[in-house]
């Protein structure tokens, strides 16, 4: 068994944390606080290759590891979760779908451009009434000659109404299975598109710089060349997507829970009570002490259901367990970051308050908790 990482993977880590270091964590407070969305940011991060890691270099990827691509994710997540999710969110659900099932000319049409980080794309899934029973979707494409006509709506959807948006992939409903239940199929929708539309979400607790936006699409007519894959394949090529997706908000929240780390210990051993650090003291340090041991346990399974993934091997339950775990742990950190703090844990010019915010969506984007507990208990035989 092989713990260490390699050469490159280590670069990746040291680069990464250095930009999120200079050119994120100065700026964070001020987008959170103007919920604003920066494209400069966005593009610095496309020009240091934090966008199509995985991606091969046909389509002007990096042709990197899974794991590289984790690294990354959690590096930025250390500093800042809004613009960890632009790069995860950016990956795993913009360029993963198209990368995976589109077609050669839907690859040399779109990818360049997201992996250059020129542009965003965003995965139309959740709908008001449809969350963690995604096959309760609404939305509709019927089939007109050579076009398709979209109608319906989907919320919540990251990096998908920012001025960098080229456009999204949609799941509709496209008729019905032998079975009686619905068949879906994914569409390319190019952002300008008539009858499409995106709006900005605001007011979010957490995430607050990071683009969020519900979709409208009234008689929206693609062409038929415009579906992902082939009909009928919508469903299957979601859950593919969720299960990749799954392990980047792992990667969110190790990144956060190692950030809200680092910011508690530093504090802990500056701040003094009763003559000396308060890291001396017993309550603080067992927190520490466990935060630190479960944040271990963190990765260890992250990079595991990673390394899985890039073997070619079952990863679904490793994936889901990651997800789970990394996603409740920067709970519990976060939370005990706040409470070292004490009354300036809740204070917005503290980094823990923003952490123990932008904690919370990771229990519930790509699967909530529960929904992860079924996923994980179906594969032990429940």
């Amino acid at each position: 068994m092989d713990f260490d990482l390699t050469k490159e993977q280590e670069m990746i880590r040291k680069e990464v944390r250095r930009f999120a270091q200079s050119e994120i964590a100065p700026v964070a407070l001020e987008l959170d606080e103007n919920e604003q969305f920066s494209c400069e940011l966005t593009q610095k991060m496309g020009e240091i290759g934090l966008f199509g890691m995985f991606v091969s270099e046909a389509y002007e990827g990096q042709a990197m590891d899974y794991i590289s691509y984790i690294i990354a994710v959690e590096e930025i997540a250390r500093v800042d979760g809004s613009q960890a999710a632009t790069i995860a969110a950016g990956n795993s659900l913009g360029i993963g779908p198209l990368y995976y099932f589109g077609s050669e000319e839907q690859k040399k049409r779109y990818l360049p451009k997201l992996c250059r980080g020129e542009a965003l794309w965003g995965f139309g899934l959740t709908e008001p009434t449809a969350g963690s029973d995604a096959g309760g979707s609404k939305t509709t494409a019927v089939r007109d000659g050579n076009a398709w006509v979209i109608n319906g709506s989907k919320i919540f959807i990251t990096n998908a109404a920012s001025e960098m948006t080229l456009g999204v992939t949609v799941q509709a409903i496209t008729g019905t299975r032998p079975s009686g239940k619905p068949e879906y199929t994914c569409f390319i929708v190019e952002s300008g598109t008539n009858g499409f539309k995106a709006v900005p979400m605001k007011k979010k607790m957490m995430w607050r710089s990071s683009n969020t936006a519900e979709l409208y699409f009234d008689d929206v007519r693609v062409p038929a060349k415009n579906i992902l894959g082939k009909q009928g394949d919508g469903f299957h090529q979601m859950l593919k997507t969720l299960d990749g997706g799954r392990l980047s908000i792992g990667a969110m929240g190790l990144g956060g829970a190692q950030g809200a780390y680092d910011i508690a210990l530093k504090y802990a051993q500056q701040r003094e009570q009763f003559g000396q650090p308060i890291s001396k003291f017993q309550a603080v340090a067992f927190k520490l002490a466990d935060c630190a041991m479960e944040i271990e346990c963190a990765r260890n399974l992250l990079y595991k259901a990673c390394w899985l993934r890039n073997q070619h091997r079952p990863f679904e339950k490793e994936a889901a367990m990651a997800k789970l775990y990394c996603s409740e742990l920067m709970g519990r950190v976060a939370n005990h970051a706040v409470q070292i703090h004490g009354g300036y844990g809740l204070m917005k010019e503290y980094d823990v308050e923003r952490f123990y915010r932008d904690q919370k969506l990771l229990d519930i984007g790509e699967g909530t908790s529960e929904v992860q507990r079924i996923v994980i208990s179906r594969h032990i035989g429940c």
